[in-house]
């Protein structure tokens, strides 16, 4: 048993760990380790239980080097680190353990005179085990980037308690029938590709249709309109203004010379008029 669970230790795994092979509980989760897939340690035929929960763990798990890998094993927690790719459908098909259902007689996982305890979280609920049936099998890789379409061939471990993939890149119909049909909603929630029960999403909908108004353009319609009704009036008046302008200029030079020609006329004519009765008195 190694439990070095919620230090700061940093680098790698060692490699060492692989010559450790009566090891059944490995437990580093809540550390600082930064690691590409560590699945060297399915050399450890006799493990049980491995944990890397919360470390910087990154990349694809790459496809088993032989045919029999973790063949014990009975929890695996991946959870919260940066793996990638697709899930590692080979190892599904080695892990023997969790194909079996749990014994009719009540055991507990021990290590000689220690009994094994773990703390497994599952959706935000934290659970502390103080001591580990026997028959518990659990897989958790929420919390990463895997992608790509769930393996039908986790359906086959019919003994497997819990699963949960979520919050990661999965995309396609969730797989029905055998195992699949005892896990919640919750084992498969936040992957926006996922479709099928347990989900309410329904596989086949057309995700082609109008979407709806985002927030800003809500809240940008009607001011929109406003500030183009707006600009249409100030247009408008600028140039009806610059159109009266031109026309008052027109009307104002045409009456100026109407003006002069009328009023001169008329001038002139009164002077005559005075000249003739001036004329007209002398005589």
């Amino acid at each position: 048993m190694i439990d070095l669970s919620q230090n700061q230790l940093q680098g790698h795994l060692p490699r060492s760990l692989a010559y450790c092979t009566e090891l059944e509980y490995l437990d580093v989760g809540s550390n600082q380790i930064n690691d590409t897939d560590p699945f060297w340690l399915g050399t450890l035929q006799q493990l049980k239980i491995l944990v890397l929960h919360s470390n910087g763990f990154h990349g694809a798990i790459r496809s088993p080097e032989t045919n029999y890998t973790f063949p014990n094993l009975r929890i695996i927690d991946l959870s919260h680190n940066y793996f990638s790719g697709n899930l590692p459908v080979g190892y599904f098909a080695q892990w023997d353990a969790m194909k079996s259902v749990g014994a009719k007689n009540l055991k507990y996982l021990d290590g000689h005179s220690v009994n094994y305890s773990m703390l497994i979280t599952i959706k935000g609920v934290e659970l502390e085990y103080n001591k580990i049936q026997d028959g518990l099998t659990v897989i958790d890789f929420s919390c990463n980037r895997f992608e790509g379409d769930i393996p039908e061939i986790l359906g086959n471990l019919e003994g497997l308690h819990a699963l949960n993939l979520s919050n990661n890149a999965f995309t396609g119909p969730i797989p029905q029938g055998q195992q699949f049909g005892t896990f919640p909603n919750t084992s498969f929630e936040d992957n926006q590709g996922l479709c099928g029960k347990p989900l309410s999403k329904i596989c086949g909908d057309s995700d082609i249709s109008t979407p709806p108004p985002s927030t800003f353009e809500e809240n940008q319609g009607p001011k929109l309109f406003f500030e183009f009704g707006w600009k249409v009036v100030v247009m408008g008046y600028g140039c009806g203004f610059v159109f009266g302008i031109v026309i008052g200029h027109i009307v104002t030079t045409r009456k100026q010379d109407w003006l002069i020609k009328i009023f001169g006329k008329k001038q002139h004519q009164t002077r005559i008029s005075r000249v003739n009765r001036r004329v007209n008195r002398r005589k």
